[in-house]
């Protein structure tokens, strides 16, 4: 029998190739819409964190079933409020940020270095100028390159330069990310696109670039987004839903349900605790989206509970969730450990969120 020899793209991009996690906006797990977005931070699609400053502009971030063939589904950026007025220090970036560990396949800042391209698809309500750039936050080094999004979804296909200089420290930490600037001030458009790497020099970050904030009218699309290693785009890595879920809850994730737990000391303390679907990336934080709780015995041994407090900062590890709440116990009651439960209340349940993000 004889064998048939396939010629690949490429041998650096057999495997796992998309850097980005979540490239197809399938996972939303803070919601599927938020509005009237005036500072940085983490809305809707997981993995897509915005950097804002002083601009007076506001727009709606919404994941939306507008997608191009083969998507099921885009994020949108709406204006709803124009800024032209622009001061020198106004941004708005879009940004996806990566841990050091997981960009080694580069070999930036040996003499193996590679190139990286990025793809993605975008439209927009009229053709604008806007800026993808690559940052490397160990070395403070950047490099940006421009393009043209258009009426009707198109594939865009970015290369950047291999970086001799300036390794990337392999950890957990924000050591990287991809950047698309979407309006900025003169303090970042003054200078001369840095199309190849060099020390972070913020004149040169987006020179050229329109404002999304020019006008009510202005929407911009985005899906299919890939990072990867090499000299030309290759076709976009689809993952499963589950996967994909899997990948964001490193970084975060929401409890919708009861808490298991155990109470019963002297000043009237509980523990609770949470199990992790997946490691992350580090100890986080925790919030719940309501102050109000409810909580009741499993074995109904104990004695009652009122005043209770979340406290975040209890003990815990990115591996199982720790805290604390505190509570006052029913004068002359006895102290007695019971196993509880305890949950977010209210006319619509809440839910307890742990964010590890970068």
């Amino acid at each position: 029998m004889s064998l048939i020899k396939v010629k690949g793209r490429g041998a650096e991009n057999l495997g796992r190739r998309n850097m980005i996690i979540n490239g197809a906006m399938q996972v939303a797990q803070r919601g599927t819409s938020s509005s009237n977005i005036s500072s940085s931070g983490y809305y809707t699609v997981d993995s897509v964190d915005l950097a804002m400053s002083t601009t007076a502009g506001r727009f709606t971030q919404s994941q939306v079933t507008d997608a191009p063939d083969g998507f099921s589904h885009a994020l949108k950026f709406d204006c709803t409020t124009a800024d032209t007025s622009v001061a020198a220090g106004e941004n708005c970036i879009v940004l996806w940020q990566l841990e050091g560990q997981n960009v080694q396949q580069m070999a930036k800042g040996t003499s193996s270095a590679k190139q990286v391209t990025v793809s993605f698809y975008a439209k927009a309500n009229a053709a604008k100028t806007y800026v993808c750039e690559l940052k490397d936050f160990t070395n403070t080094r950047t490099v940006s390159k421009a393009f043209t999004v258009g009426t009707s979804y198109t594939r865009h296909e970015i290369t950047f330069p291999a970086d001799t200089t300036g390794a990337i420290t392999s950890d957990n930490a924000r050591q990287f990310a991809m950047n698309i600037w979407l309006h900025a001030g003169s303090t970042y458009t003054s200078g001369t696109l840095q199309t190849t790497w060099g020390t972070q020099v913020s004149a040169n970050r987006c020179p050229g670039i329109d404002s999304f904030f020019s006008s009510t009218d202005n929407t911009f699309f985005i899906t299919g987004v890939q990072m990867e290693v090499g000299s030309a785009s290759t076709d976009f890595e689809h993952r499963s839903f589950g996967e994909e879920l899997a990948l964001c809850q490193r970084y975060y994730q929401e409890v919708r349900q009861g808490i298991m737990g155990m109470c019963g000391n002297t000043n009237g303390t509980c523990y609770w605790w949470y199990e992790f679907p997946v490691q992350m990336r580090a100890s986080p934080s925790i919030s719940c989206s309501t102050t109000a709780y409810r909580y009741g015995d499993m074995i109904s041994i104990g004695v009652p509970m009122s005043s209770i407090t979340v406290n975040a900062s209890g003990y815990r590890s990115e591996k199982t969730g720790h805290w604390y709440v505190t509570g006052t116990k029913d004068s002359g009651s006895p102290v007695q450990y019971r196993t509880q439960l305890l949950e977010p209340s209210g006319a619509s349940h809440g839910n307890f969120q742990f964010s590890a993000e970068l």
